[in-house]
């Protein structure tokens, strides 16, 4: 049984890595205008969130569905970003 502070706690840690992470793209998007790293930064960005209800929520599971839908799009933004860059660069 982990406590519930201790499940908090790294749940936060979980949030400020993936905003970091976002902004650290949204940055090389600003710079490049790139869609891959625009694509990528949405995708953290949806992961931050995610987490952030998760942390707010009075009782929450790592298994509820809704959970899975939200990964599920995340990871589809950064398989989008992939194959977007692949299909511009021509190859």
């Amino acid at each position: 049984m982990t406590d519930p502070a201790v499940s908090k706690f790294m749940l936060g840690g979980i949030v400020v890595a993936s905003f970091a992470v976002a902004l650290f793209f949204m940055r090389y998007w600003h710079s490049t205008r790139d869609r891959f790293f625009l694509f990528l930064a949405l995708s953290f960005a949806i992961e931050g969130v995610n987490r952030v209800v998760m942390a707010l929520a009075k009782t929450w599971s790592e298994d509820a569905p809704f959970h899975y839908v939200v990964r599920l799009v995340s990871y589809a933004l950064i398989l989008l970003a992939i194959w977007d860059k692949n299909l511009r660069s021509g190859g």
